[in-house]
């Protein structure tokens, strides 16, 4: 059995932001491939997920809109009154309720199954942030 993990680091620059990733993951994949498995990729953020879904430009400004409506920044959450960090971040903390801190996606004959239209999204919902970080574990057999 082969594991490998490895840290991708990842800089935004929006407050919510939706960075396709799918490239980097096929990329950390390529060079430790194998044959049956799975790779799963981890957030170890509170406020930053990840997310299979289609990349389409009009659907990701769709999503962005959906958001920032789910629970808009500034609107007297009790958090924001005395936040741990000085960040005003309750939104983003309520609207990760909603998400996933990892996804897990099989591997069978050395080929990442992902569907037709998916791709593999880090979603920043308290941004800008100088340095974030994804877990890739990549488990199986080569």
């Amino acid at each position: 059995m082969h594991f490998h993990h490895e840290r991708l680091p990842l800089k935004t620059a929006t407050p919510i932001e939706i960075i396709d990733i799918t490239a980097d993951i096929r990329q950390v994949f390529e060079t430790h491939l194998v044959r049956e498995g799975q790779v799963t990729i981890h957030s170890p953020h509170t406020t930053a997920f990840v997310a299979l879904n289609e990349r389409e430009t009009m659907l990701q400004q769709d999503m962005l809109a959906f958001l920032s409506r789910l629970a808009p920044k500034g609107a007297g959450y009790g958090h924001d009154r005395a936040p741990v960090d000085g960040r005003e971040n309750a939104h983003a903390h309520l609207i990760g309720l909603f998400m996933n801190a990892s996804e897990t996606i099989p591997v069978h004959h050395g080929e990442l199954l992902l569907g037709r239209w998916q791709s593999i999204f880090f979603v920043e919902l308290d941004g800008p942030r100088e340095s974030r970080t994804l877990n890739i574990q990549i488990s199986g057999v080569r």
